[in-house]
Order: structure tokens, then sequence, then C-alpha cells
């Protein structure tokens, strides 16, 4: 079969498309003919450090497709999701429900997975409770809007391009600020009625974070989620995280063993999926690529052109 491998070198990534032999399913796990997979900026961007220096490995980290033997329509975490078939472990699997194309299953698993960790499982947020999203126009950003805008929240976003916020406004944005520097809490501050918001999605990093930290309201959540800026530190004002009652986590699955990472799957398929189901929640593709091309969906990517997900119909 076919498959891309990545490589992290000192400076950037790089894919290779190689002839393999199929895997083969052991247990807990199923064999997955791979029909549509998804990029994923933590993969693809040396910066974020999540493709280790070293021997290339299997390229891709979410997908969709049908079970070998059974034809069952699944997605979910796929590692090699970038191939003609690819392993599952069955903790990870999540049925399609027919609404969804393969494209738009592709583009689900993963990124709404941690929206989820973070809005509902860490982050509790409620109707009528307010959101900031640093960064709004990423994959994580943008499903992160669509996914609060179906729990009834309102919704404050941050971006460097003002043609990407005018793309967002038409989604339910209820404030779009056009910034990359953390110059957004008087605009926050106004939105809210002096009051801040409730949680906030830090997809910017660093520099952004003391600036977050600030338009929190008592008793706000900050998730720290992506790291666009390349700063991996900042001051944290301990007096407004005492006094504001403030909690601070983050989001990510690097660390987490099979059954840890199921609490999640198990969250996003009672919350969110009869949302997809219904049509009430879909995710936001930029663009669609075929499987040969996907040296270019990553050079969107590094170039961060994209609103949404990119996703490779394989």
């Amino acid at each position: 079969m076919k498959a891309y491998f990545i490589q992290s070198g000192s400076e950037e990534t790089t894919l290779e498309l190689r002839e393999v032999p199929r895997p083969e399913a052991g247990p807990g796990q199923v064999l997955v003919r791979v029909r549509a997979a998804s990029l994923n900026r933590g993969e693809f961007l040396r910066a974020h450090g999540l493709t280790k220096p070293g021997a290339a490995k299997p390229a891709g980290s979410d997908g969709a497709g049908e079970v070998e033997g059974t034809g069952e329509r699944v997605m979910g975490r796929l590692p090699g999701a970038f191939a003609e078939y690819a392993l599952m472990d069955r903790y990870d699997l999540i049925p399609v429900p027919s609404s969804l194309s393969w494209e738009d299953a592709a583009a689900v698993p993963i990124t709404f997975m941690v929206v989820h960790d973070m809005l509902v499982g860490q982050g509790g947020l409620k109707a009528g409770e307010w959101l900031l999203v640093t960064g709004v126009s990423s994959g994580v950003g943008v499903a992160a809007l669509r996914a609060a805008k179906a729990l009834g929240a309102k919704v404050i976003g941050t971006s460097g391009s003002n043609e990407k916020l005018e793309k967002l406004r038409q989604l339910g944005l209820d404030m779009a600020i056009q910034t990359r520097k953390p110059d957004f809490h008087d605009a926050v501050m106004e939105a809210t009625g002096g009051k801040g918001v409730d949680l906030v999605v830090n997809n910017v990093g660093g520099t952004v974070f003391a600036e977050c930290i600030r338009c929190l309201g008592f008793q706000g959540r900050l998730a720290t989620v992506g790291y666009l800026d390349g700063s991996m530190k900042s001051e944290i004002d301990l007096d407004a995280l005492h006094s504001k009652r403030l909690k601070l986590f983050g989001v990510s699955n690097k660390l987490r063993n099979g059954p840890q990472r199921a609490v999640t799957v198990q969250g996003f398929i009672r919350d969110f999926l009869p949302l997809f189901a219904s049509g009430k929640l879909k995710p936001l593709i930029d663009k669609v690529y075929d499987f040969k091309d996907l040296p270019e969906a990553k050079a969107r990517m590094e170039a961060d052109a994209q609103v949404g997900k990119l996703v490779v119909r394989i």
C-alpha cells in the first residue's frame, strides 16, 4: 500500500511517499480502509515539537474510513492516517453519522475532541457565557467557535487577518478583534460589560498568555492548547489567579493512555455526536486535496493560509 512518512529536521518537517506492507490488526485494534484524513498543525509544524528528530514515522493522526471485514463507517484518532490502510485502537473508534461525508468525518475527530475537552470536559462552558479564542481562524479555533455557538455561548475571536475574521462572522462570531499582539483586553472588557470572559482558548501561546489572564472574569478558566507564536513561556499574575479564583489547564493527548483518551471519546459521543448527526454542528473545511497533493496541503498550513481544516481524500 502507499503511505506517507514524516521526518523532522533541524528547521522543518518533510514528507516522503513510500510503498509499505499493509498493517495487521493486533488485540484491541481494527484495520481501517482510510477514505479521508485531516492535517493537524502540531504534527506538521516543527516548532510544535510533536514530530521528534530521528527516523521518519508514518504521517497523519486522525481520519475516517471503513473497518476492513465489516464495512462499518468510523472516524477517530488514527496514527498513520495518510495511507491507504491504518490501525485504529477500539478505544478511539467513533461511528460516522450518515449525514457526514468522508471529508467531513475526517475533519472532526481530534479537533473536536480537543474542543470537547476544553469547552465541556474541563472548561464547563454554559449557554450565555463568554468565550475568547485567540487565533480563532485555526482548525481548533474554528471548531471551538462552532461548538460554543451550538452550546449557546457568545464568542470573541482574535486573528491577524481581517479577511479570515469576516468569514468567521458569517459563522456566528460575536466580536472580531484584528490583532496578533497582546492588546485586546480593553475591547474584551467593553464587549462583556467590564466583567471579562468566562473561558479562554489560547491557540497562540506565551506572547498573549498574560493578556488572556487579564481578560478573565471571576472564576474564569483558561485552556492552553497551541503555540502559533512558538513561545512556551510567560509570567503568571498570581494575584489575579488567587483573587479571581481562576482555573488554568492544559489540553493535550501527548501523555494520555488509551483508557484516558476513551473518557474524552465517550464524552464526545455523548455530547457532540448527536449535534453532528442532526446538522447543528459541522466542521469547516478550508480545502480538500487529493492524496498525491498532501505536500501542497502541508505548505498551505505552514503558510497559515487556511480558515478551518485541510483534508486529504484517499
